[in-house]
């Protein structure tokens, strides 16, 4: 195992704790968003390219915008 590769795993552990300790919604929603595109790399340094353009679309992409549209439907409802 790389350098890279225990950088990668020690900052989705970082992401992963900070996702669930934040207390700012948005916030909450771009660590995740990074912690996405950080398992993208990893899966594309563990040779799983497939599954690296899924996590990148699926995972840091769809899910990010469905989460920041929800929300601002949250925040406008509510005011």
């Amino acid at each position: 195992m790389g350098i890279f590769s225990i950088i990668m795993l020690v900052f989705l552990l970082g992401c992963a704790i900070s996702v669930s300790i934040t207390k700012n919604l948005l916030g909450a929603i771009i660590i995740f968003a990074a912690y996405s595109l950080g398992m993208a790399i990893l899966w594309q340094l563990m040779n799983a390219p497939d599954l690296a353009i899924t996590e990148a679309a699926v995972g840091a992409g769809i899910t990010t915008v469905l989460f920041v549209l929800t929300l601002k439907r949250i925040r406008g409802v509510s005011k």
